[in-house]
This record gives structure tokens, sequence and C-alpha cells, in this order.
């Protein structure tokens, strides 16, 4: 008995196996809205540091943060976090052992999307303008 020649018949990777489908689409954006949130928070950290500093830092930054060219990231973040936010909810329901059913999966990682774009409009319709 060959031992090469018996071995069961397998795919060499799971790319093979699963399809290209929403929860594997939102989990790579939940992380890669945590890593830019962690960058946000950098950002955050340099106002208040200006805060802290003086008036004259204070001022500066805020000469930064307020220009037309800082409000396209900022809104970015704000996607980031409203998202990251929603999905976060939306895992702690799948921790109490509900929402598992296929329906209600995409319809949760649809209202998710939904939740974060239409709250980063609102965001920035009142925030930014």
């Amino acid at each position: 008995m060959n031992q090469a020649t018996d071995a069961p018949k397998r795919p060499l990777s799971p790319f093979l196996i699963y399809r290209w489908g929403i929860t594997n689409t939102l989990s790579i954006l939940h992380r890669a809205t945590g890593v830019f949130l962690s960058l946000g928070t950098l950002v955050l950290s340099c106002w208040l540091i200006a805060i802290a500093t003086g008036e004259e830092a204070f001022n500066g930054v805020m000469a930064l943060y307020g220009s037309s060219l800082f409000k396209l990231p900022l809104a970015a973040f704000a996607f980031c976090f409203f998202y990251h936010l929603a999905n976060g909810i939306r895992h702690l329901v799948w921790d109490s052992g509900r929402g598992f059913g296929h329906a209600q999966i995409r319809g949760g990682g649809i209202a998710v999307v939904v939740f974060a774009c239409v709250a980063t409009v609102i965001y920035a319709v009142i925030g930014l303008v």
C-alpha cells in the first residue's frame, strides 16, 4: 500500500473551495477599518497635544485640520468609525448565538454597510460643512 497514492484528493488552498461572499468581504473591511481607526487616533492625539501645548500650536493644527484637503480623510475616518461600531454590534449579536441563518448574515451585513454610509453622510453634512 503506497501512502502517497492512497491519500484522499484534497484541494491545495481554501480559495479553491470557498466562493467570495459578503461575510469575508466584511471581515476584511472590519480589519482594515480597525487599522485606519488606529491611525486616526494618532491624528486625534496630535490635536489633544496641541490643545495642551498652547494657543499657537492649536491654531496651527486647526489650520491643517480645518482645510479642505483634510475633510476627505476625516469623512473616511467617520465611515470607519460607524462601520466598525455597527459591525462590532453585529458580532455581539452573534456572540449571543443569534443571527446565523444565511439570510440573517447577509441582511445584517448589508444593514451594517447601509448604516455606516448613511451615518457618514449625516455626519459630513452636519459636521464638515
